[in-house]
């Protein structure tokens, strides 16, 4: 898989050992083992212990690792965990409200995806999307819901968090970011609103979303995939424009194509290729 395509990244607790193996075997584009929400305050050092353990006995597992946050007392031993361990393939920083926040983490010389979920987060998002070490932000909408006092599930706070979503986009492609992921969707049983929320997500420039239960991967997957139609006019639309032997312009069944056009198709055909 592209190292840039990534639909779908799964949580797992570090405080459930016996998960990580099952995770890894989910689909899922990326696993994050989690030291932060997921794991009760007297577990966090067992959390640690427990993914070195695991990468003892699986010397080629790869797992990202969301840390607590930079204000948590276990953040700076976090941070010296994913340093020491090459399994780590890169760190998820909550509760980020500053680009001295990812420094410290770029210490660790892996690369960051931020979560930007808060009021300061979103004021900061100039200064973190174009921090060193940074590959792509996410989207924390449950606890930006919570700092900013939105009335959850109405329209009017659905409003707000689609401009905090835009907000992410626009700062992601004005640092040369790789496409952000979208937040969690809690309701594990309703595959239905996991595709709507993925889809909308999708439709705003994200490239997928964080997910938290393994059945929650096929469902994101599902509804990132392009059509057959959109399949068949991309490939036509690539095959053209190799046959226009350069040209920076064409027609193709009536309709210009010009480089915009042609990198929309590429994207497609590279997102059916995952």
């Amino acid at each position: 898989m592209s190292r840039s395509i990534v639909r779908s990244a799964l949580f797992v607790p570090g405080s459930r050992p016996e998960r990580f193996a099952k995770a890894l075997a989910a689909g899922a584009d990326a696993v994050i083992v989690d030291f932060e929400d997921a794991v009760e305050e007297l577990l966090k050092r067992q959390a640690r212990d427990n993914l070195a353990a695991f990468f003892q006995n699986n010397p080629h597992a790869s797992v990202w690792v969301r840390v607590n946050a930079p204000d948590h007392a276990e953040h700076a031993e976090d941070l010296a965990f994913c340093k020491q361990h090459a399994g780590v393939a890169g760190v998820l920083l909550p509760k980020v409200e500053s680009a001295a926040h990812v420094a410290a983490v770029w210490q660790t010389g892996k690369p960051i995806w931020p979560i930007i979920e808060s009021a300061k987060g979103l004021l900061a998002l100039g200064q973190i999307a174009h921090a060193e070490g940074v590959e792509r932000l996410s989207f924390g909408g449950l606890d930006l819901a919570l700092d900013l006092n939105l009335n959850t599930g109405t329209a009017a706070a659905q409003r707000v968090l689609d401009q905090a979503r835009m907000s992410v986009q626009l700062h992601s492609r004005g640092a040369d970011l790789l496409p952000p992921l979208d937040g969690v969707f809690p309701a594990i049983g309703d595959p239905q609103g996991l595709q709507r929320a993925t889809r909308h997500a999708y439709d705003m420039g994200y490239g997928g979303a964080l997910c938290i239960h393994p059945k929650q991967v096929p469902v994101i997957h599902q509804a990132l995939a392009p059509s057959p139609d959109d399949l068949s006019w991309a490939q036509k639309v690539v095959d053209a424009s190799a046959r226009a032997n350069g040209a920076g312009a064409f027609q193709l069944d009536g309709q210009m194509v010009d480089a915009p056009v042609l990198i929309r198709a590429q994207r497609l055909l590279a997102l059916a290729a995952v």
